[in-house]
């Protein structure tokens, strides 16, 4: 059932520059955050050398998210990354967290999935609304989220393409205007 799409790949020239295949043009960090947000793979490598680079670019963009204070990782979590590189037991860090990761997102298709089916407010007026903001949420926390609800009358919480956070979060607000007075109306 599961498509294998074929990562966007990048080619990193010498002057630094990054280049996407697919479009021919040049992209930013932000850009192919953006893409990543959209649930696309990349793969980033040197021109010349042919080298993998993408670890490094999507540590980079993490790092960029950070400083900006846009911050997702404790700093407990990153003490632990840390010494997880230092400790001879490393190579089991990256499978753990690959797991918990795949875990957190299997979990959250659930909870969607079931949201229709067994949630008794469904029915209740608005209750699209708040699906689309908890499906923004999910898709904050986790990069993609997929959305098994599309088509029922939920809409699709994802903003259009070269929309930006801000554009996301102004839909967002709205959205949370929209049923505040939606829940007004029922008292």
């Amino acid at each position: 059932m599961t498509e294998t799409v074929k990562p966007l790949l990048i080619k990193r020239y010498a002057s630094r520059r990054l280049y996407n295949t697919e479009t021919s043009d040049y992209v930013t960090l932000d850009d192919i955050s953006g893409f990543i947000r959209d649930g696309r793979e990349v793969k980033i490598v040197d021109l010349k050398s042919g080298d993998d680079l993408t670890r490094q670019y999507l540590l980079q963009i993490i790092a960029e998210h950070e400083s900006r204070g846009e911050s997702v990782l404790p700093v407990d979590v990153l003490n632990d990354l840390v010494r997880s590189y230092m400790s001879p037991d490393a190579s089991v860090v990256p499978q753990f967290l690959k797991s918990s990761f795949d875990m957190l997102r299997d979990g959250q298709a659930r909870v969607l999935e079931n949201m229709n089916t067994i949630n008794p407010m469904s029915k209740m007026p608005g209750f699209e609304v708040m699906q689309a903001q908890q499906e923004a949420f999910m898709k904050a926390m986790t990069g993609t989220m997929p959305t098994p609800w599309n088509g029922m009358g939920g809409g699709d919480a994802r903003p259009a393409k070269g929309g930006g956070q801000d554009e996301s979060l102004d839909a967002i607000k709205q959205q949370l205007a929209e049923l505040q007075e939606k829940l007004s109306k029922l008292k």
